[in-house]
């Protein structure tokens, strides 16, 4: 488009110009056919729509005005247009008013268009990603960008705030998102795809049109708490109408494809190789091909809603053909092995299940029927015979159930009431009536509950039952009694026999024997329709709670017998003086009374306690044997246990005691002293090694000893044996110490005592090995020593060395320490050193008085030499 530019001179001032009337009709001319050319232009350009429904293609049509406007406006401006528009308004010509009016409609046209193409070039690069993007971008990117690019336009822009311009263009956006979704999901290629790859396409289709719907709402509410004043409130329908009628289309073929899936999943490799029936198999995965047949060869668009009629009539017939498909391939897969509703029995279960079956598909059938045009259809025909073929299966399925179930029922519960109440059963090989591991369990099988329970739901289902199943379930009430009875009856009984020991079994054996005679009742006479089993179990439970009664007294008194004897076998028979405040501890011979002394207060305590016993058992005599003798032959084992457990608790007593007093030797905690002394010639302890260890062995043999005050029992009683006289002068005691005193356990540990004493006075008489340094001190000559170093003649330096020897020797043998822990002895060596320091000082008094004398008969001889001298003078 071009403006055509005046041919006369306009070089001169316009004023001028504007005076001479041929140039200003001149200039009107181009003026006027100027303002013809605009508003024509403006008319075609305003008059545009956009070529096709893409928002795209508005772009396209706002950037196509905005450049046809834009080469006008363009012109506009240039000098010679400028300067005739000039001319025209000093002319004060009418016509420059409405050229001007032409003029500003088209700079606020272009303006517009300019605008408008500026800012739906932001939304651009979405459009595109929309169009040519892939799934995963246009859900998670694209469209949440589109919308958000879109909000920014309608606050910013004068043109695109308004509703008449928005909704438009939202439009052709959800058109252009439903024509994405269509050619993502291509009917005439997606049943030609592989399952998983087409179920991927319908899903990304599906995702898009759901979130466009989603954004937008979302864009809605970030519109309004933006501040804006103008609102989103378009018309929903106009919007999202055809794609949310696409969704559920999406939603169909997904569900198509699912069901297929499912059912091809059926039929995986293994089925055919292990199946009786390949044939039958091939078949069936023929039939659902030709359910989805009729998806392939459509002769409408079933994302078109004006289709949606012929859509729903396809669906209908995919329906009742995958539910009569799939029905018959849950029969064909489960008739043998089929899944049960909670509670029911196996064949009423199965049977109802079988009977749920035949209703899935009646009732769509049925509704099938009603539609005659469907039933009309090939297809419906097709789908009809293969209900009448899978409906002949279930009810010969069903009969053949039945009448198994009735055959077998009428031969087992005859067998099955004859039954005895109770089984019995050993855990071991020895005669059952002998050991208490003897098991009674209850005999009620579990197929008479089967059978009631089958019973029950066959009358439910309608079928006939044999009149002794019906006789069976009507006693199920009685039978449940029974058992309820008997089972916790039972677990007494084992509980029982399991609270008591050998011993206990041994004493109790008659009541034991009279329980069990009760009890086989149940096990070889009464069978279920016995007419006494009420009375049996009466009787077994008053029985067994008499039984009861009498073990939970045994219980108590062998607890307390067992009291007894655990405080005796926990008596500590070596209790030890305390050292006193000074830390001086008691010499061995009053250690060891001490220990005496101590274990014959406890002994008169034990022998109490042991005195007390029989008393107990004869208690359990009264009892078990209605006697109170303490000599009962019916309790004769019974009395044997209890003197084999004082046995050994007495045994134990004094291993443990002996342990300890060992420990006690071997720890370093002094609990008696001995001392060092000087026996000249020799350093010994007193009391010596040998004393001692006798005093260990006596009190060893002390500890044993204590066993002597615990008297035997007469042979098959409870009774103490009385002193036996073997000679005129001899009394014999019967106790325990004979068999205790031979135990290899407590020689073992006398032995280890007497060996760890030995080595410990070992130790300590090699410890005082150090002290002979010293033993020329008493071991010397002293009268030969003296002569010899008077007849020497020493001079006073010699004499001083040797004082000075014994000097020192007085002093450090008195240095502490004076004392040697070690174990449990403390030696004191203060006696031996004082010793010592005697011979020491003697030897220095010995030493001085010799010194004195040699000093006086020097003195003497000089005394005579200065005398003749004094003479000679």
């Amino acid at each position: 488009l071009k403006l055509e530019m005046p041919t006369v001179n306009l070089d001169r001032e316009v004023t001028l110009l504007a005076t001479v009337p041929a140039v200003v009709q001149s200039v009107k001319s181009y003026a006027v056919t100027w303002k013809k050319l605009i508003s024509r232009v403006l008319e075609e350009q305003l008059k545009k729509v956009p070529q096709g429904n893409s928002p795209l293609a508005e772009i396209d049509l706002w950037r196509e005005i905005s450049a046809t406007l834009r080469a006008l406006t363009e012109q506009i401006k240039l000098p010679e247009v400028q300067k005739v528009l000039e001319i025209l308004q000093e002319a004060e010509s009418q016509f420059a008013g409405d050229l001007q009016i032409v003029l500003s409609d088209l700079r606020r046209h272009h303006m517009q268009a300019q605008d408008n193409a500026k800012f739906l070039s932001t939304v651009e690069r979405h459009l595109k990603n929309l169009l040519t993007g892939t799934g995963v971008d246009v859900i998670s990117n694209t469209i949440p960008s589109l919308l958000n690019a879109l909000r920014l336009v309608w606050i910013m822009s004068r043109h695109y705030s308004k509703d008449e311009r928005m909704a438009p263009f939202l439009e052709r956006i959800s058109w252009e998102i439903s024509e994405r979704a269509r050619r993502v999901v291509d009917l005439q290629t997606l049943f030609k795809q592989d399952i998983d790859a087409a179920k991927k396409k319908i899903t990304e289709a599906k995702n898009t049109l759901e979130q466009w719907k989603k954004c937008y709402f979302t864009t809605c509410i970030q519109v309004e708490e933006s501040g804006c004043k103008r609102f989103w409130k378009f018309d929903v329908k106009r919007l999202f109408e055809k794609t949310d009628y696409m969704v559920l289309i999406c939603q169909d073929l997904y569900d198509i494809f699912q069901v297929t899936e499912e059912l091809h999943n059926i039929f995986i490799p293994e089925l055919i190789t292990v199946s009786e029936n390949p044939k039958g198999v091939d078949e069936l995965q023929r039939e659902v091909h030709i359910i989805i047949s009729p998806m392939e060869d459509l002769n409408f668009d079933p994302f078109s809603i004006e289709s949606a009629r012929d859509w729903a009539f396809i669906m209908e017939e995919f329906r009742e053909d995958v539910t009569v498909e799939t029905v018959k391939q849950i029969f064909v897969e489960n008739f043998k092995d089929p899944p049960l509703y909670k509670n029911h029995p196996p064949v009423a279960g199965a049977i109802s299940w079988c009977r749920s079956l035949s209703h899935r598909i009646t009732h769509p059938i049925t509704r099938f029927q009603e539609e005659e045009e469907l039933l009309a259809s090939k297809r419906g025909m097709q789908v009809k015979q293969i209900y009448l073929q899978v409906a002949k299966k279930m009810k010969d399925y069903e009969d053949q159930k039945y009448c198994l179930w009735r055959e077998r029922t009428e031969q087992m519960i005859p067998l099955l009431l004859k039954d005895t109440l109770l089984t019995l059963r050993s855990a071991t090989e020895e005669p059952v009536t002998t050991k208490k591991s003897v098991c009674f369990t209850l005999n009620f099988s579990p197929e008479i509950q089967e059978i009631i329970t089958e019973t029950k739901y066959m009358e439910q289902l309608g079928l006939p039952v044999p009149e002794m199943a019906r006789y069976v379930a009507l006693q199920e009430d009685k039978y449940l009694r029974y058992t309820n009875k008997l089972k916790p009856m039972l677990d007494r009984y084992h509980k029982l026999m399991d609270m008591m020991n050998e011993a206990e079994t041994k004493l109790l054996d008659p009541y034991i024997q009279e329980l069990w005679r009760i009890l086989k009742a149940g096990h070889k006479r009464l069978t279920w329709k016995s007419l006494g089993i009420g009375e049996f179990i009466v009787q077994c439970t008053q029985t067994i709670g008499k039984l009861e009664v009498l073990v939970h007294h045994i219980h108590n008194i062998s607890e307390d017998i067992s009291s007894k004897l655990q405080s005796i076998e926990s008596t500590n028979l070596f209790k030890f003086p305390h050292s006193r405040n000074d830390d001086k501890h008691p010499g061995a011979k009053e250690f060891f009374d001490y220990v005496k002394c101590e274990q014959a207060k406890d002994v008169e305590q034990l022998v109490r306690k042991y005195s007390a016993i029989p008393q107990l058992l004869i208690e359990v005599e009264r009892r078990v044997a209605n006697t109170n003798s303490g000599k009962s032959p019916k309790l004769a084992s019974y009395y044997a246990y209890w003197e084999n457990r004082i046995y050994q608790v007495l045994t134990q007593l004094i291993v443990k005691n002996l342990q300890a007093f060992n420990a006690t030797v071997l720890a370093n905690v002094p609990r008696f002293q001995i001392e060092a002394v000087l026996s000249v010639p020799e350093i010994t302890l007193q009391p010596n090694a040998s004393e001692i260890e006798k005093m260990t062995e006596q009190s060893i043999q002390d500890c044993v000893e204590v066993t002597k005050h615990f008297v035997r029992w007469m042979r098959g009683t409870c009774i103490e044996c009385p002193p036996q006289h073997v000679k005129a002068d001899e009394v014999v005691t019967f106790s325990y110490y004979s068999d205790i005193s031979q135990s290899p356990l407590i020689i073992e540990q006398a032995v280890l005592i007497t060996q760890n004493v030995q080595k410990l006075l070992a130790s300590l008489s090699t410890y005082l090995n150090q002290w002979k340094r010293y033993d020329l001190l008493w071991k010397s000559d002293k009268d030969a020593v003296l002569d010899r170093l008077a007849a020497e003649k020493p001079s006073c330096v010699i004499f001083d060395e040797h004082l000075q020897f014994y000097m020192k020797v007085a002093q450090e043998v008195t240095q502490p320490p004076l004392i040697k822990d070690e174990q449990f002895i403390r030696l004191q060596l203060a006696p031996l050193a004082c010793a010592v320091q005697e011979n020491a000082k003697s030897w220095v008094m010995s030493l001085g008085k010799l010194l004195n004398e040699l000093a006086r008969e020097e003195l003497f001889r000089l005394e005579d030499e200065i005398q003749v001298g004094v003479f000679s003078l």
